[in-house]
C-alpha cells in the first residue's frame, strides 16, 4: 500500500467515548450530548479540522469510498460470522467448492505473509483469484446459482446504511464501493436485503458475464484482487441494478469523480487506505471499523485511521459525520 498520501496521525492516549455530535455550529466530535455506539479517536483535532475543510467546500467536492464485506454489512449476524460476496457463493458442485476451498487454504496464509515482497504477493493474489475465476467458470455457475446463494446467505447490512446512501443520495454525493469479490453477488445483495437502487453508487469490483442462458461464460476487464482495490480500477464501476455482467455495459465516468478533492473511507482493515490510492484529495476522512481483536488490533487502527468504530458497530455514526459535511449551515 502507497503510504506516502496517508496523514500522519499523533497517537494521544486511548480513549472510548460515545460517540455524540452536538447540535450547536461548531461542536467537536469528541465531545457530545447523542449517544452512540464506542468510538476510539486519537487525534480530535486533526480530524475537526478535515471536518471543517470538507464542510466548508460543500458536497459537490465531496465522494465516499467504501469496501463492502464486514465494513457496509455486518461482521455478526445472529451470532455467526457474517459471509463475504466469495464465501457465500455455493456453486451447487461441491468438487468445485472443495477446490475453491483448497485454493483458499493454500493462498490465505501467504496473503498476511510479513516475509513475502510486496510484488512478489501481488502475483500470487492474482494467480489466486484467476484460479478461483476459473473454477467458478468451469464449474457452470449460472446467475440463479448466484440468486439462491444470496437468498441462503449469512448477511446484513449495518444498521443504518440504508439511511447512509440515500442522504448521500440526496447531497448527489457519489459512492464507490471498492471489493476484491464479486460485483454481480454485491448487486444481488443489494437487490434482496435493500429491494432499492441508489443512481449515486458504483461498484469497482469483479464483473461476471453470462451467456444468454444466464451462465458464467467470462470475466470483464482485468482482475480486481486484494492488492489492486484502488481508484486504479475506477474503469471496472458501474451502477448499482445495471448491466447484470453486460460486457457493452455503461463505464463510469471517472474523470468527474477524481475532481472530488475530499473523501471519506469506510474500510474494516488497514489494506483498505489504499483504497483512495491515485486520487489526488486534499482532505480524506478514514473511518474505521474494528470487528474483532480490539485489545490486540486498536493501537495499529488508530494509528491509521481518524475515527475506528469497535465491536461490529452500527453505521449512525457516519450518518451523522455526512449530514454534518454536507450541511450549509454556518
Amino acid at each position: 500500500m502507497n503510504t506516502s498520501s496517508i496523514q500522519s496521525i499523533s497517537l494521544s492516549p486511548i480513549r472510548f467515548s460515545r460517540f455524540r455530535c452536538r447540535s450547536d455550529r461548531r461542536g467537536t466530535v469528541a465531545e457530545s450530548t447523542m449517544t452512540h455506539p464506542e468510538v476510539s479517536i486519537a487525534d480530535p483535532q486533526s480530524l475537526d479540522l478535515k471536518r471543517s475543510s470538507i464542510r466548508s467546500a460543500g458536497p459537490s467536492k465531496l465522494q465516499v469510498i467504501a469496501d463492502f464485506d464486514a465494513t457496509l454489512t455486518r461482521y455478526w449476524v445472529n451470532g455467526r460470522r457474517g459471509q463475504s460476496s466469495y464465501t457465500l457463493l455455493h456453486q451447487g458442485n461441491p468438487e468445485f467448492d472443495i477446490k475453491r476451498q483448497r485454493l483458499l487454504e493454500y493462498y490465505h496464509p501467504l496473503e498476511f505473509s510479513t516475509t513475502i515482497p510486496i510484488a512478489e504477493k501481488t502475483i500470487l493474489m492474482k494467480e489466486w483469484w484467476e484460479k478461483t475465476h476459473s473454477l467458478l467458470i468451469e464449474g457452470g455457475v449460472t446467475y440463479d446459482i448466484i440468486r439462491n446463494s444470496v437468498v441462503n446467505a449469512v448477511v446484513e447490512f449495518r444498521e443504518g446504511v440504508v439511511e447512509l446512501l440515500e442522504l448521500l443520495e440526496e447531497k448527489d454525493v457519489p459512492v464507490l464501493i471498492f471489493s476484491a469479490g464479486l460485483a454481480d453477488i454485491i448487486e444481488e445483495v443489494f437487490r434482496q436485503k435493500l429491494h432499492r437502487s441508489f443512481k449515486n453508487v458504483k461498484i469497482v469490483s469483479n464483473r461476471m458475464v453470462f451467456d444468454n442462458n444466464g451462465q458464467l461464460v467470462a470475466f470483464k476487464g482485468k482482475t480486481i484482487h486484494v492488492l489492486n482495490k484502488n481508484e486504479h480500477a475506477l474503469d471496472m464501476a458501474a451502477p448499482v441494478h445495471d448491466h447484470l455482467g453486460d460486457v457493452n455495459g455503461t463505464s463510469y465516468d471517472s474523470a468527474s469523480v477524481k475532481k472530488r478533492t475530499n473523501v471519506v473511507l469506510l474500510g474494516d482493515h488497514i489494506g483498505d487506505l489504499g483504497m483512495s490510492d491515485g486520487l489526488n484529495y486534499e482532505n480524506r476522512i478514514a473511518v474505521g471499523f474494528l470487528n474483532d481483536n480490539v485489545e490486540g488490533s486498536l493501537k495499529n487502527y488508530n494509528e491509521s485511521f481518524d475515527m475506528v468504530y469497535l465491536n461490529d458497530a452500527p453505521m449512525w455514526g457516519v450518518v451523522e459525520l455526512i449530514s454534518h459535511l454536507c450541511s450549509s449551515d454556518e
